[in-house]
């Protein structure tokens, strides 16, 4: 098999010459295909003739049978809302009901919200695994959360999908994300920057917890390159967006660069405000983390950023013609009603946490799904293929888990996010990033090489 790593540059026209050789686009499945898991139920779905969206099972025909709970948290707070991850997984689930649910078993999702309160998540995580007796954790989307219940989910044998942001998401044994998460994006942003050689680098993010952990990534990078780098934060909702533009292009230097990690509303204020004063072209290079990455924001901005603002993105742009770009659109167009950000990174996360599900629930044998039967499933999917990722996407067993390091970096035109860069490593400089790299290469089936 290709090793995706070592040919990063021909990875989307592979893609693609993949689709039209084996004929996957519309059988493509939750469980990538074949899989190690005996699974081998078209899981992830596709359109039918008639038009109606398929996905699990995809037979149209509506589940009816004992509901198969799961749940997820989120955080959802002035200036941070995470809650398109669940309400994406959600709208998957709703698709797989549609279709014969998990053998007949419909899926019925709780969903939790936390406004960045430990308490709050202890509780979360409590009332859905003691109360409502979830026997899984997907969709959850949060700012603290895994630093707060990593040891519950420890404790109680749960394995948990998730976007994560708190260091605890990627370097503890029971949870595993489908994102990179914002350091290591901001990283992926600062190596893009990097790339059009600025003397100086700014960072700046907003302040929130865990700014600390997030700011020594993109530090690590610019010493490793030589390059220095000023680190900053902004409070959020952001009040004066004029004079955070101001500030930061004033810092940076002629010959400088920006780098943005805010969530896509309060990046475009500050994005916008550099356009209103003539800022755009002020700097060499302006970057921005994964949240970017999304029509949202290139809609909104005008055409000066076109080409101008490098962003990484740890998923596919979302208009990208293969099978599972187009099911995910489906799925969020018919069943996608309260996924506020429309088409981008948060709805994206939460339709591939809704998929690995899937195909976990539906490798089980038998029609016992318990807490133990669906975590064990869980943690033996590997090699999970989707277009929305440039490499497939695990679990295993390891003492920590961040599968998506692999990734490209889009830019703005004529109102729709592109590919700028074909998927690149994040780097090793990471001392974390380099331990999943030993991982993998000690076991090439994880990604199937």
């Amino acid at each position: 098999m290709v090793k995706i790593r070592l040919d990063s540059s021909k990875i989307r026209s592979l893609l693609v010459l993949i689709a039209a050789v084996t004929g996957f686009a519309l059988v493509f499945s939750a469980c990538g295909g074949g899989d190690d898991n005996g699974t081998t139920a078209a899981a992830g779905g596709g359109v039918g003739q008639s038009g109606e969206v398929k996905c699990g099972l995809g037979n149209g025909k509506k589940a009816t049978g004992t509901p198969i709970k799961l749940g997820g948290i989120a955080t959802k707070q002035p200036g941070t809302d995470f809650t398109d991850g669940l309400n994406a997984a959600n709208a998957y689930f709703k698709c797989v009901n549609d279709n014969g649910g998990i053998n007949g078993h419909p899926i019925k999702y709780y969903q939790e919200t936390e406004q960045t309160d430990p308490a709050q998540d202890a509780a979360a995580v409590r009332k859905l695994a003691e109360s409502d007796k979830v026997i899984g954790f997907t969709g959850g989307f949060s700012l603290i959360e895994c630093s707060v219940n990593h040891s519950y989910y420890e404790q109680h044998g749960f394995y948990v999908l998730n976007a994560g942001i708190a260091p605890e998401c990627w370097s503890t044994p029971n949870s595993s994300p489908v994102n990179m998460g914002p350091r290591y994006s901001s990283d992926g942003a600062v190596q893009y920057v990097i790339r059009q050689k600025p003397d100086k680098i700014v960072f700046e993010q907003s302040n929130v917890p865990g700014t600390g952990y997030i700011a020594e990534g993109p530090k690590l990078i610019a010493d490793d390159a030589g390059i220095p780098i000023v680190e900053l934060t902004e409070n959020v909702p952001i009040q004066d967006a004029n004079s955070v533009a101001l500030k930061l292009v004033q810092e940076a230097g002629s010959n400088g660069a920006v780098v943005l990690n805010f969530t896509p509303p309060e990046a475009l204020k500050i994005l916008q405000a550099a356009e209103q004063q003539g800022l755009a072209d002020q700097v060499k290079a302006w970057g921005c983390s994964t949240p970017c990455n999304t029509d949202f924001l290139a809609e909104a901005l005008g055409s000066v950023w076109d080409d101008k603002l490098g962003v990484n993105a740890e998923l596919n742009v979302t208009d990208f013609k293969g099978p599972d770009s187009e099911l995910y659109r489906q799925v969020i167009d018919k069943y996608g009603q309260n996924v506020t950000g429309g088409l981008g990174s948060f709805s994206q996360m939460g339709y591939l946490m809704g998929r690995i599900s899937t195909q976990a629930l539906l490798s089980i044998k038998g029609d016992s799904y318990t807490v133990k039967t669906y975590n064990d499933a869980v943690r033996n999917v590997k090699d999970f293929k989707t277009d929305i990722l440039c490499q497939p996407w695990y679990y295993g067993k390891a003492p920590l888990h961040i599968p998506n390091n692999v990734d490209w970096t889009s830019t703005p035109s004529g109102g729709k996010m592109v590919i700028k860069e074909d998927c690149f490593d994040i780097s090793d400089v990471e001392p974390d990033i380099a331990q999943v790299r030993k991982i993998e290469q000690g076991d090439p089936s994880l990604i199937g090489e």
